[in-house]
């Protein structure tokens, strides 16, 4: 990174940071702390207001300073960004979303306004969205991030996979979108146990004036993983063919991919996966570009929904044609 940049990224994690030593800083840009001191020096004498006291590091002083100029591949990006948010948020977040928008075209220079909007007018994202009504559950993202960030209780009208609906008073840990679904996962003050809440189950949301305590050691990847029975994974070996690549390449990492090795036919790829049945019925679709090489359970329940699912569509033909096809 040159010094230019380096001086403009300085700004940017001082704004981030309340107060940071030139150790930290130097640590984060891979320099010396004296590089750190000869930038300081810089940025005060171009009028950067920073405050540097003995012991306690660097701070900005104030928080109005000139507004960042993007790239135009950085506005690309943010665009791009902008069309997920658009599909897979509320409309909480979506209204948040367009003024932001608006935000970084006014801070661009006219050709790269021109790019941004050339861009805007090109760019679509068809997907399926996510499942809200928004009659009932319109605010409801906005609501949640506030929540967590304040650590304020939150109350919710809650419906399982029975259906039958309670109140739960719950502290609200992290928002992820997963399976087609945006979830909540929180602390549940009546199971008194984190639990995993899906917000299209979710009725009613309210956010109380109660604060709860920090979780500190809530750890988003052990939670899936306590969830998923991760503790004892299964390796899974397959061999794809090599006209099937392009396609397994986009969705692998889903999957628990974790490498792969050249072969005659193409490539063998190893996965860690907690369960076989779930990857048993993602390979299923590759058909005969495929080849399970281990473990050898897993081979035994693919050839035999195979034979199931063939021996389903024959007898559809026969059904059809009023003959039987023989199937060993």
């Amino acid at each position: 990174m040159d010094r230019i940049n380096r001086l403009i990224a300085t700004v940017l994690l001082l704004q981030r940071k309340k107060r940071l030593r030139a150790e930290d800083i130097a640590d984060y840009f891979q320099t010396s702390v004296r590089t750190v001191y000869r930038d300081m020096d810089a940025l005060s004498a171009a009028g950067v207001p920073i405050a540097g006291e003995a012991g306690y590091g660097y701070s900005l002083q104030g928080e109005h300073l000139a507004p960042v100029m993007f790239t135009a591949e950085e506005a690309g990006t943010l665009l791009m960004g902008a069309e997920f948010v658009r599909h897979l948020t509320d409309s909480s977040l979506q209204k948040h979303l367009q003024s932001a928008l608006i935000k970084v075209q006014s801070v661009l220079p006219t050709e790269k306004r021109e790019h941004f909007d050339r861009l805007q007018s090109s760019v679509s994202v068809f997907t399926r969205p996510a499942a809200f009504q928004e009659d009932i559950r319109s605010d409801m993202l906005s609501a949640l991030q506030q929540a967590i960030a304040s650590r304020f209780v939150v109350r919710i009208h809650y419906a399982n996979r029975q259906s039958d609906a309670s109140e739960r008073e719950i502290e609200p840990l992290h928002l992820v979108y997963y399976g087609n679904h945006w979830h909540v996962i929180a602390y549940c003050r009546l199971r008194e146990e984190i639990r995993d809440f899906r917000l299209d189950r979710t009725r009613r949301l309210q956010t109380t004036e109660q604060h709860f305590s920090s979780h500190q050691s809530f750890s988003l990847a052990e939670y899936f993983a306590q969830q998923y029975d991760m503790r004892e994974p299964h390796e899974v070996r397959v061999e794809v063919a090599s006209e099937a690549l392009h396609i397994i390449a986009a969705q692998k990492y889903y999957y628990g991919f974790v490498g792969e090795e050249p072969s005659a036919n193409g490539v063998i790829m190893t996965f860690i996966v907690p369960s076989l049945v779930w990857i048993m019925r993602w390979l299923l679709s590759f058909g005969a570009y495929i080849q399970i090489l281990s473990p050898a359970e897993l081979r035994v329940m693919f050839a035999q929904e195979v034979r199931a699912v063939a021996l389903r569509q024959l007898a559809g033909l026969s059904d059809i044609s009023g003959s039987h096809t023989e199937f060993s």
